[in-house]
């Protein structure tokens, strides 16, 4: 994927529905991400953390709010602009570098907390992105990854439409979306990845994680409704319960991994 100076429709569909929102409506999700980092490592004002793929910008807007240094990188310029309107309405310049994880330098032992949240189903080369962000974290260092799931019977957030959309082999969805929204949607915003959290976790071990913890060991169950509580602590200790829980059940495939 290479940076896109014009205007892309696909961008401007989803300004339209998730470009407006008051910081505080975002602080939940922010407040979820920092929590399940927080399985690992404590965050605090003196950590350095990069957020790829900002979006329309929260992320970083909330951490400066919150006295957090978090440095943003994303592919499009209107998702940047986006930001930088919002931060001027709250009053926060967010610190956004315009580029793309695939080309840009990251550095090397850079970071303590790296996030990467929706972002990389929309990464072609996925692995190569991976192994920069891993050497981009310092020793000990986290990253917080959050994605599609492939054989999620929940609607998918990259085309509600179509029931099991994310069953479909990956040329079949090509066509599918660029017959919906244009040829330009290979530009920016396809979804190249359907995500399973037993290819990924692979991939986590293989680039040298030394801790890898999905969703079930994230989430604290005392917070949970008696019925989920039971199947998220049963998942803990049966195998084939947290395996059908990961590949049907869950929306998303959640990750905290520990350098």
């Amino acid at each position: 994927m290479r940076v896109h100076l014009e205007a892309i429709p696909e961008i401007d569909r989803y300004l339209a529905n998730f470009g407006t929102y008051e910081l505080k409506d975002k602080t939940p999700e922010y407040e979820r991400y920092l929590s399940y980092v927080g399985k690992v490592l404590k965050v605090d004002a003196s950590m350095r953390i990069l957020e790829v793929g900002t979006g329309t910008g929260w992320f970083p807007l909330l951490c400066k709010a919150n006295g957090l240094q978090c440095k943003g990188l994303e592919i499009s310029p209107q998702l940047v602009e986006c930001a930088m309107q919002i931060g001027k309405r709250n009053g926060i310049v967010p610190d956004i570098e315009l580029g793309n994880v695939e080309d840009n330098d990251i550095g090397v032992e850079q970071y303590d907390v790296v996030i990467a949240s929706s972002v990389f189903e929309h990464v072609e080369h996925w692995r190569s992105g991976l192994a920069k962000i891993y050497k981009a974290l310092k020793p000990g260092g986290a990253m917080f990854f959050e994605s599609t799931n492939k054989f999620s019977f929940a609607k998918s957030g990259e085309f509600h439409k179509v029931p099991l959309y994310g069953w479909l082999p990956d040329a079949a969805r090509y066509r599918l979306r660029m017959a919906t929204h244009g040829k330009d949607i290979m530009k920016l915003g396809i979804d190249f990845n359907q995500f399973r959290h037993s290819l990924l976790r692979r991939e986590f071990k293989k680039l040298g994680f030394r801790k890898v913890l999905d969703v079930v060991d994230l989430v604290d169950a005392d917070r949970l409704s008696p019925l989920k509580r039971s199947v998220t602590l049963a998942s803990r200790t049966l195998p084939p319960v947290r395996s059908l829980l990961l590949t049907f059940v869950m929306p998303a495939t959640t990750f905290v991994c520990q350098k």
